[in-house]
């Protein structure tokens, strides 16, 4: 299978189907998975509107490169696959990709700190180091119910407008990334950051918040501290990581 798969697609987008795959296996790792619920999707190269996205009814943990489906903006099969998807699920990342042609990766979790923090009037506070990368491009939506709906999706563009990080409230939580390794890297700095703020939340105590002026510089810090980190560094490390304890995503 993977090498029929291989035989049929450039050498690009098996790079990007392998790296998408490992995507989904670093998020199960991790345990942000919800079942096989939430997507992870990424744009093909070329001209054509075309866009990988996971086998309905898999595990995040057994996916391969072979086994991901590609398909259009509407969801449609656009490549022969045995494995079903649920167009539905892709409604949120049609709408993104479609308004964000900056960005390659839209990644999407319903963790259970995320979905808590979400669920925050407050919403992301600024009591952590993590929160401030957050904090320096974050946007939010308004819950709308289950994502089902094509009329909530001008909302959901207008909401996020520029930015890579995007909570979904009471729902979860979305990055944007120029490649599939800042997609993930955004989403584990995101992840942290309310894992952090509910546990800090539980001790009882009074939280110190960080100063207005850093807040204010955030945004500068940030493109110093984090250009090029999930593609040059991170994203190899963590690829050893998952060879180590479950391989195979490139198949």
């Amino acid at each position: 299978m993977a090498q029929d798969v291989r035989e049929q697609v450039s050498a690009e987008e098996w790079e990007l189907r392998v790296n998408l795959a490992a995507a989904y296996r670093l998020v199960a790792l991790y345990g942000w998975d919800d079942l096989v619920f939430t997507h992870i999707s990424a744009r093909v190269p070329g001209p054509e509107e075309h866009f990988l996205i996971n086998p309905y009814g898999f595990m995040f943990e057994e996916i391969t490169a072979s086994s991901l489906v590609k398909i259009d903006l509407q969801g449609r099969k656009v490549m022969d696959s045995p494995h079903p998807v649920n167009p539905a699920g892709f409604t949120i990342h049609s709408a993104i990709h479609a308004a964000r042609h900056d960005i390659q990766c839209v990644m999407h979790t319903h963790s259970l700190n995320g979905v808590a923090v979400s669920a925050q009037k407050e919403g992301v506070l600024p009591i952590s180091q993590q929160s401030l990368f957050v904090l320096s491009s974050l946007a939010y939506h308004s819950y709308e119910g289950v994502a089902l709906n094509e009329d909530e999706k001008p909302r959901l563009v207008a909401d996020l407008g520029d930015k890579v990080f995007y909570m979904l409230r009471n729902h979860g939580l979305l990055t944007l990334g120029n490649t599939i390794a800042d997609a993930f890297l955004q989403m584990y700095i995101f992840e942290a950051a309310c894992m952090i703020q509910v546990r800090a939340q539980s001790g009882g105590g009074e939280l110190i918040p960080i100063a207005q002026p850093i807040l204010d510089g955030i945004q500068k810090q940030v493109q110093m501290v984090t250009r090029g980190l999930g593609g040059a560094l991170a994203w190899p490390g963590l690829l050893r990581k998952l060879d180590r304890v479950n391989p195979g995503y490139g198949d």
